[in-house]
């Protein structure tokens, strides 16, 4: 995922968040998942991290279980490409499971976006369309063949995270909890 200035101009979401924390002073650590098929992570959000000066480790999407396990992560943060009225989140594949270990471990998990990404109109995270990108992405990596020919894959673009896993929904108008069907109502208008 990348949520910072590249994907979404000015100050970013989710990485707007870590920026504004260490203009406030805290220390901030980041780990920046890879971010497959593309790999927006590992070239995009580490290399912001990077211009602003923001400790950052980059790690392979499968390694997020181990490290929140560890101890060594206080809390995640993650963008929104759209969220239902009762604060399902879609977002980057992989947020869903990032979520899940997150709460198995007693991390917080925010969800830092612009209202313009809440759909009122969508009760819930089951009404969202998932986008199914191209096969190749999984097969191939920067167009070399990673699997062999004519291995099946699926590729969905994004996942649903229910609203059980999110801590708290940070927006520029403010920030929403639980229950999210008033929060973030209480944001629109």
């Amino acid at each position: 995922m990348n949520a910072g200035a590249l994907a979404t101009a000015g100050y970013g979401t989710a990485l707007g968040m870590i920026r504004a924390a260490v203009c406030a002073g805290k220390k901030i650590d980041v780990f920046a998942d890879e971010t497959r098929p593309f790999l927006q992570g590992s070239r995009l959000t580490i290399w912001e991290l990077q211009q602003d000066g923001i400790p950052a480790t980059l790690i392979a999407d499968n390694m997020a279980g181990h490290f929140l396990k560890s101890g060594r992560i206080g809390c995640v943060v993650v963008g929104a490409d759209r969220i239902a009225a009762n604060g399902d989140v879609a977002n980057k594949i992989g947020t869903y499971s990032l979520a899940v270990l997150a709460k198995e471990n007693g991390v917080p998990f925010f969800v830092a976006a612009p209202v313009s990404t809440l759909d009122l109109t969508l009760r819930s995270g089951d009404e969202i369309p998932i986008e199914q990108r191209a096969t190749t992405e999984v097969t191939h990596v920067y167009g070399v063949p990673v699997a062999p020919d004519g291995t099946p894959a699926q590729n969905p673009a994004f996942d649903v995270t229910p609203s059980r896993y999110v801590t708290a929904i940070i927006t520029e108008r403010g920030v929403a909890r639980a229950p999210y069907e008033t929060s973030l109502h209480g944001l629109t208008g």
